[in-house]
């Protein structure tokens, strides 16, 4: 399964079971800014897929209560297959960075677009720093472990992204000069 919404939405029925309405909405509250549902409906089938996946089954109705308000909850099935989901995100993290990475070395022969670049990049992650909760501070639908851990995740991840514009900068200072690039122009 491939839809951060489905994983996002398997995460959320873990922490507790819910309804497809209320799930929608926590949903929104959780993840606002990371991940996006278009309508209720999308809830609906991402529940379908996790149901059929065998993720999740709905937990059966007591005192009649309407289907729609039958609420789901994670199979244990759903409990490992989330949790080797989490593990592998590190991976996947990783191989995000490592395109960055080789994407600016196809830069290498043009240090100052490469220097260019990197300026972004840095301003880039200056400005998700700026965003960043305050420390212990909690952010609408989390609660204040969620904010905690959001807040010191983006602070150590921009930190060691800051230190490595440092050093691409220091290497792309030092390349020498048979890397870069000669003018284009007419010659003298």
């Amino acid at each position: 399964m491939h839809s951060a919404v489905n994983w996002a939405l398997l995460g959320l029925i873990i922490a507790r079971p819910s309804y497809a309405y209320e799930l929608a909405r926590r949903f929104e509250r959780t993840y606002e800014g990371a991940l996006s549902i278009s309508s209720v409906s999308h809830v609906y089938t991402a529940l379908a897929t996790l149901r059929e996946r065998g993720l999740v089954r709905e937990v059966p109705a007591t005192g009649g209560a309407p289907r729609s308000r039958r609420p789901y909850e994670a199979t244990a099935a759903g409990l490992s297959e989330h949790a080797d989901w989490l593990v592998a995100q590190a991976s996947e993290e990783r191989r995000r960075q490592r395109l960055v990475v080789t994407q600016l070395g196809a830069l290498a022969s043009n240090p100052e677009r490469a220097l260019e670049v990197l300026d972004a990049y840095e301003q880039a992650c200056l400005a998700e720093l700026a965003a960043a909760p305050p420390a212990g501070e909690s952010t609408p639908g989390t609660t204040g472990f969620v904010s905690r851990l959001v807040g010191e995740d983006t602070r150590l991840s921009i930190a060691a992204k800051l230190r490595w514009v440092q050093y691409a900068r220091a290497q792309l200072a030092g390349a020498p000069p048979a890397t870069r690039r000669a003018p284009v122009g007419p010659s003298a």
